[in-house]
């Protein structure tokens, strides 16, 4: 009765301070608001609050460590590793928290917290600037830089972590802290990949890049030449520049605008950091072969990273890994697997180049896969309940086909609750004892535990 009378007391009084909303689960509203992108997490917070600046998140986990919640945190995006919800725990909502502020003299970004990739990019091309970003333009920026973060960019520009030049956080102590290279530069080192372990990143500066033009060839094969369109794709990047990006994609279900829907297809993606003139004979190979379908030219950089959006609200499985290297033998092997691709759950099987700037990158940071140059990207998203396991399943074969030219590294961006040894693997080898004394350091309860968890040392 006493902790009952507590916790209503507390949640009265966080109803009163917090300038946004707070939601309990009889409040209207509540069951949309607990909603994210995978319609399969059917998950409870205790509370949600739906903050509208830094002062109401500071309020927030001061409610959460007076009531002993843990602490999830939904940001802009997808939050598939479970950190946008957490069942009896207190839901951070920052999509409120969405402003993006360019400086274009520094060539530098400040976004908040809920801030999406696409609200980024758009800020960005504005003034002929951008920076890494995520395939989907409805993925959250803080989420995605925090744990490294890989795009149509990254070879050119590096990883999106690579970029971070500071963060704002609330920690598990409710504290206010601003990380960088000349502050708290142990934690700004663990933000480089290690997520959201150490608070509520409230906002992000992000280094900018000059990008006044972007191209693209996007061509759609019958799944019968999809070993001669890798092999084809595959030369290009190694022979060509940083600039040169994409990926290889196998796909069924519905596509978009840029192919119709019906039977599966092999698609290749080229893309670049500069005019079509630049990618028109880099592309060359690819058109030679015989395709069913093409999109290419110049597209606005902000225009190129919606083609291959995913709605929200569908059940999604995905995984990744990196690749020691794609020889024919493994060609074989990942197009023997996107035959095999359920039907009628739309599925991707991606792969995406390595190298460049990626692997020129800073080393010894909290993200692995580096030296990697390639990855696989199993993708399934559907509708129906019965196609659960089906679809889940081929995720879970399409990446252990591809076993033997794995690499011990993951980019945990790209996959979800798959435990702790792929925690470890993700976060490079030698980085978690470090890891968890940072975490110590902030965290030391763990009340930051709905993500790819780092244990307190």
């Amino acid at each position: 009765m006493a902790l009952r009378s507590k916790a209503h007391t507390a949640l009265a009084a966080l109803r009163a301070e917090l300038a946004g909303q707070v939601l309990a689960p009889d409040d209207p509203g509540y069951d949309a608001a607990r909603a994210v992108f995978d319609a399969r997490a059917e998950r409870r917070p205790a509370v949600i609050a739906r903050c509208a600046d830094t002062a109401d998140v500071v309020r927030a986990v001061r409610f959460a460590r007076e009531l002993d919640l843990r602490v999830a945190v939904r940001g802009g995006g997808h939050g598939l590793a479970g950190g946008a919800g957490a069942d009896g725990a207190l839901l951070v909502d920052l999509r409120r928290m969405r402003r993006v502020t360019v400086d274009p003299a520094a060539g530098t970004a400040r976004v908040e917290g809920g801030a999406t990739i696409g609200r980024l990019d758009r800020a960005a091309q504005l003034h002929g600037l951008a920076t890494t970003g995520g395939r989907d333009s409805a993925v959250g920026v803080a989420g995605f830089v925090l744990g490294g973060g890989t795009g149509w960019l990254d070879r050119v520009f590096g990883l999106a972590a690579d970029n971070l030049l500071g963060a704002e956080l609330v920690t598990a102590g409710a504290e206010r802290v601003r990380a960088s290279a000349g502050e708290h530069p142990e934690l700004f080192w663990a933000l480089h990949g290690a997520g959201g372990n150490f608070g509520v990143a409230t906002a992000l500066t992000l280094r900018l890049h000059p990008l006044p033009e972007f191209s693209l060839a996007l061509l759609a094969f019958a799944p019968r030449h999809g070993p001669r369109v890798v092999r084809a794709f595959r030369e290009i990047i190694r022979t060509g520049p940083d600039e040169v990006g994409g990926a290889v994609l196998c796909v069924t279900g519905p596509r978009g605008p840029w192919a119709p829907a019906g039977q599966p297809l092999c698609a290749a993606l080229l893309t670049y950091a500069g005019p079509w003139a630049g990618l028109r004979a880099l592309a060359a190979p690819l058109r030679a072969l015989p395709y069913d379908a093409e999109l290419a030219g110049d597209l606005p950089y902000a225009g190129a990273q919606r083609l291959l959006d995913t709605p929200a609200g569908l059940r999604a499985h995905w995984s990744a890994q990196c690749l020691t290297g794609l020889p024919d033998a493994a060609v074989e092997a990942f197009c023997a697997r996107a035959a095999a691709a359920p039907e009628p759950a739309g599925t991707r099987l991606a792969l995406f180049p390595g190298g460049g700037a990626v692997a020129a990158g800073p080393r010894g940071s909290p993200v692995s896969g580096r030296d990697a140059p390639w990855t696989a990207h199993p993708y399934a998203a559907w509708a129906d309940p019965a196609d659960d396991e089906r679809a889940a399943g081929w995720v879970r074969e399409a990446r252990a086909a591809l076993g033997p030219w794995s690499a011990d590294a993951v980019p945990l961006n790209l996959v979800g609750d798959e435990g702790a040894e792929r925690v470890r693997a993700g976060l490079g080898a030698g980085n978690l004892l470090r890891l968890e004394r940072v975490k110590r350091r902030y965290d030391p309860d763990n009340v930051f535990r709905a993500n790819h968890n780092i244990r307190p040392l």
